[in-house]
C-alpha cells in the first residue's frame, strides 16, 4: 500500500493507524500547493479531489477520505482493538464519532485557515468550535479515550486538534482534552508517524 500524505494535515490519522496495526506501507509526500508528489506524479491524477489522504492499494484501487481509510485498514486486521467489528452497535457508535469529528471539528476548523474570511465571521466559527470542544471535553471525563480503548476516533481527533495552535487556541482551556492529547502523543505509533513525516523531504 501507498499512503499519500502532507505534513500537519488529516493524513496523519491513517498514518498512525497503519503503524498501530503493523501494516506494511510506503509513505509518499505531497506538495499541497503544487500537487506534485515525491514519486514524480501529479497528485490530482491519483485523487482528483486534490487533497490528502489517499491510500493506493496493491490492486491499484485508490481510497480517499480519512474516516473511510481508517475503517478499511482496521478491517484488514481482524480482532484488532482499534475498531469494533462491522455490523455491531459499537461499530455504529464509532462511525458516529468519526462523522462528528469530520464535520464538527475537522470541517469546523477549515474556515479558520482562511485569512480572507473577516475576523468577525471567523469569531462565529471559533465560538461554534469551542462548543464542540466543550462537548468532547465533558465526554472524556473519567476515561482516557473516546470509546474505551485507544481507537480510530482517537487518532483522528488527535490529528485535527493538533491544528489548534495555528488558530491561537490553547488546548489547556479544556483540561480533559489536553490530557487526552498528551496520552496520544506519547504512543509509540504516534511518535513514529510524526518523526517519519518530519524526516521526509519537501517536494
Amino acid at each position: 500500500m501507498k499512503l499519500y500524505f502532507a505534513p500537519m494535515t488529516c493524513s496523519l490519522s491513517p498514518h498512525i493507524v497503519l503503524r498501530e496495526l503493523g501494516l506494511s506501507f510506503e509513505l509518499i509526500r505531497v506538495n499541497n500547493k503544487t500537487k506534485a508528489t515525491a514519486d514524480g506524479r501529479d497528485f490530482r491524477d491519483i485523487n482528483p479531489k486534490g487533497y490528502v489522504a489517499a491510500l493506493v492499494l496493491e490492486n491499484g484501487e485508490v481510497l480517499t477520505e480519512g474516516p473511510a481509510i481508517v475503517q478499511y485498514l482496521a478491517d484488514q486486521v481482524p480482532g484488532n482493538s482499534l475498531a469494533p467489528a462491522n455490523g455491531t452497535w459499537e461499530r455504529t457508535r464509532l462511525q458516529e464519532l468519526l462523522n462528528f469529528i469530520a464535520s464538527e471539528i475537522h470541517g469546523g476548523s477549515a474556515p479558520l485557515f482562511n485569512a480572507d474570511i473577516p475576523g468577525s465571521t471567523q469569531e462565529i466559527f471559533r465560538q461554534k468550535l469551542f462548543k464542540r470542544l466543550d462537548y468532547l471535553n465533558k465526554g472524556l471525563e473519567n476515561k482516557d479515550y473516546l470509546q474505551g480503548d485507544f481507537g480510530l476516533a482517537d487518532a483522528y481527533l488527535f490529528t485535527v486538534l493538533k491544528w489548534l495552535p495555528f488558530f491561537n487556541i490553547d488546548i489547556k482551556n479544556w483540561l480533559e482534552l489536553a490530557s487526552f492529547m498528551n496520552r496520544i502523543e506519547a504512543r509509540p505509533s504516534v511518535r513514529a508517524a510524526i518523526a517519519a513525516e518530519e524526516a521526509t523531504q519537501p517536494v
